[in-house]
């Protein structure tokens, strides 16, 4: 089905596939130019993207019927939008540099008597966010590092298992298992948007979602760090600030050691994450261990 005037004014009627991939092709574009190298082409493409009627469907069809979270209304109290009502957002879609702030919700973790907090923004802001995400992830998916698994396409908890299995097999290893402790809530701001290093429009519009401030039970709260979770762009974000962790940790250690009389290779500890939950694992032996821990600071997982 091709796309026709009059198919562009039901949103029933849409060419779906057609859609999804004109899109794919202009993202696939922006991955090869990112693995490249060639950033000026990278942002040349992604202002392409967000002003591609294309993903301006595809960015609000996420958050208004594929996401879970099409039913939960922000400060403003809007749900779930009509056909028409999807339409004529898709139709005015643009980054602003503005937006109303987000609503708390608080929800029950898993397993504990805690409550985390989930931010919910508005549903034109996670339409945004949707289409900010179109233009970024592939990007960045051409740069993450290859042990992180949460939050990425094509990636799941299954593949960072795997990954764990095939790392500790056949050969002693010691085990540290972690997560950062709040981690969201404390991501430097500007650090993010420095290593975001993305153009103006699109910086702007992430400053203003990460600074927008929190209403939590009709009391308003600056935001001055963390990224809120609860929006299309929050797991994204996250991912991007935690960049960079597991070759941090690897390059803290020696390429290689003398093991009794004999140069052992590649004998750096390994790092698999998911989100801000991780496992390092090291083949060293005790004493190998200890001589390192005695000579060499730990590495900050906040850097």
């Amino acid at each position: 089905m091709s796309l026709t005037p009059e198919s562009r004014n039901r949103w029933k009627d849409l060419p779906w596939r057609e859609i999804e991939g004109k899109t794919f092709k202009l993202q696939k574009r922006i991955y090869r130019a990112s693995r490249s190298g060639k950033q000026v082409v990278v942002h040349q493409l992604q202002k392409l993207l967000i002003s591609s009627w294309y993903a301006k469907c595809l960015a609000v069809r996420k958050v208004t019927q594929d996401n879970r979270g099409k039913k939960s209304a922000g400060v403003d109290g809007q749900l779930a939008l009509s056909p028409r009502r999807r339409m004529k957002l898709a139709e005015s879609l643009r980054l602003k540099p503005r937006t109303l702030a987000v609503r708390r919700v608080w929800i029950e973790k898993r397993g504990t008597t805690e409550k985390r907090p989930l931010g919910i923004p508005t549903i034109e802001n996670r339409a945004q966010q949707a289409l900010a995400c179109l233009a970024l992830e592939p990007e960045w998916e051409a740069r993450l590092e290859p042990n992180s698994y949460g939050f990425r396409p094509g990636r799941s908890g299954h593949d960072a298992i795997e990954a764990i299995f095939i790392n500790l097999c056949f050969l002693p290893k010691y085990i540290l298992d972690a997560d950062i402790a709040k981690c969201f809530d404390r991501i430097d701001q500007q650090a993010l948007l420095g290593k975001l290093s993305t153009f103006a429009v699109m910086r702007r519009a992430i400053k203003g979602w990460l600074a927008a401030g929190i209403l939590d039970e009709g009391k308003l709260f600056p935001s001055k760090e963390g990224v809120q979770q609860g929006g299309p762009a929050s797991p994204l974000l996250a991912n991007i600030a935690l960049h960079g962790i597991e070759r941090a940790v690897t390059e803290a250690f020696p390429r290689f050691v003398v093991r009794d009389g004999k140069k052992i290779t590649d004998d750096r500890p390994r790092l698999i994450r998911y989100a801000d939950d991780l496992v390092r694992h090291d083949a060293r032996t005790e004493h190998d261990a200890r001589a390192s821990a005695a000579g060499r600071r730990a590495v900050s997982l906040s850097s």
